[in-house]
């Protein structure tokens, strides 16, 4: 059931570039002495240099969601590598241990950016990528990763958020940022309130970032995944017009940064 929920998107992303010729691999790095296994797409049907875009998984480690989002970044031009911040073969896969390890990086920011920036070191090895023309997506925990990156001085065009936390502990840090910054957040999110929009709001504002905040009344957290259900009361679901809508949004923010 879970491979059925993924097809028509990604069916969607074919339909948009019938010549793609879609390569994808496992590749594994390393941050430190830690092992890590990402995942790569692009089109070979395209010649030369590109965009490259880093891709940050959720709360359950990267599989087959932040592939997909890989895959259809690919269809649509770019060089995508689906980073790996918990380590190879670490997937959690009940709430509990889900918890516990987005906790380990959500308590120890400087461990989590050098994860991220493992995966864009990555992503710059590639020789198809452009190294003046790379961004970074995330979702939910991921969302939180990539603002991290950011907010670390790491080299990014472009930094985007799809209901990802938006807090941190470092403000100033966004004095760092270099590129502009997306955040695609659900208006009945139980999981980033209010006040945490807030803050970021003023934290980008304060910084001079070059920011956007795009709000969806009525999606609440994880509103990208169709794994995630459709009973908004459970906090955790699905919204399509959110997800198609928050996916149009980023490559409007893409067409315009990497013009």
């Amino acid at each position: 059931m879970k491979a059925l929920l993924f097809i028509p998107m990604i069916v969607c992303g074919l339909a948009a570039n019938s010549k793609a010729q879609l390569h994808t691999e496992i590749v594994e790095y390393k941050q430190g002495d830690t092992a890590l296994e990402g995942y790569l797409a692009y089109d070979q049907s395209i010649q030369g240099k590109r965009p490259g875009i880093l891709v940050v998984h959720e709360w359950d480690g990267l599989g087959d969601y932040a592939k997909m989002r890989a895959n259809m970044l690919a269809q649509l031009g770019y060089v995508a590598f689906a980073a790996d911040i918990y380590g190879k073969g670490v997937r959690p896969t009940t709430t509990e241990q889900k918890s516990a390890q987005a906790g380990i990086y959500r308590s120890d920011r400087k461990l989590m950016r050098a994860r991220a920036q493992a995966g864009l070191d990555e992503l710059l090895k590639n020789k198809l990528v452009d190294p003046q023309k790379v961004a970074a997506i995330g979702y939910c925990f991921g969302g939180g990763v990539v603002l991290e990156l950011a907010r670390s001085g790491a080299p990014l065009a472009g930094a985007v958020s799809f209901h990802g936390n938006l807090d941190t502990p470092n403000l100033q840090d966004a004095n760092n940022i270099k590129g502009q910054v997306l955040a695609l957040h659900g208006g009945s999110d139980p999981y980033v309130g209010p006040e945490q929009v807030q803050a970021f709001e003023k934290e980008m504002s304060d910084a001079k970032v070059d920011w956007k905040l795009v709000v969806f009344g009525g999606a609440v957290h994880g509103f990208t995944n169709p794994n995630n259900g459709s009973d908004p009361a459970k906090g955790v679901a699905y919204n399509e017009k959110a997800d198609k809508g928050s996916w149009r949004d980023m490559q409007e923010f893409f067409d315009n940064i990497f013009k």
